[in-house]
């Protein structure tokens, strides 16, 4: 049986550059979601 969280949506965080993927807590706002962290949401002035 195939695993299914290797098909979830993925997006790059633009502070760290880093990809992220779909989480549970973000599946009715996924669309406005833009940072993978609270950290990289709030350093998002130092880049």
């Amino acid at each position: 049986m195939a695993h299914k969280k290797l098909t979830l949506p993925q997006k790059t965080c633009p502070t760290c550059k880093r990809d992220f993927a779909w989480r549970k807590k973000w599946q009715r706002d996924w669309d406005n979601v833009i940072y993978c962290s609270e950290r990289c949401k709030n350093n998002k002035q130092a880049i």
